[in-house]
């Protein structure tokens, strides 16, 4: 799924506004939720580092993978930067984040050698011991079946 989120600095007003779109139908972006901060929370979250500043921009309704999240807030920084009212777009594709979970996973060496350790564990051989002991035997169940509750496989239900 492709999606977009649009950062918006209003200086008049004295916050920030980030929209986030996602491509629900081919090639149309749909606005999914809109959130607005105030100026005040998001110099204060720079000024603490890029975690805080992550932390402040999600919401109960927004809140990025943390690829996604560091994206948004370096370019958070960069408008608030620059000073100007200005607007960002960033561009995401779940495709390519996907993408980089399978190149970071490499084929390990190690299952083989573990599967040789399993087969020890699947030994057949059952100790003797409990059926000496016939404590299996002598349980005695609380639950009954009556006969006429049974079906037969062949009926339906």
């Amino acid at each position: 799924m492709k999606q977009k989120y649009s950062i918006d600095r209003d200086t008049k007003n004295e916050k920030l506004i980030i929209k986030e779109y996602a491509e629900l139908d081919k090639e149309i972006l749909s606005l999914l939720c809109e959130e607005s901060y105030s100026d005040d929370t998001i110099v204060a979250a720079i000024e603490s580092g890029t975690d805080d500043l992550v932390r402040a921009l999600r919401t109960r309704n927004m809140y990025p993978p943390s690829s996604f999240a560091a994206k948004i807030a370096s370019a958070v920084i960069s408008l608030y930067e620059n000073g100007a009212e200005q607007s960002i777009e960033i561009m995401f594709d779940d495709k390519e984040l996907f993408e980089k979970e399978e190149e970071a996973v490499e084929p390990d060496d190690t299952v083989e050698s573990d599967s040789e350790d399993i087969d020890e564990l699947l030994d057949d051989e059952i100790d003797d011991d409990y059926e000496d002991k016939k404590l299996i035997k002598d349980l005695k169940s609380s639950l009954k079946v009556a006969d006429d509750d049974s079906i037969e496989p062949d009926q339906e239900v």
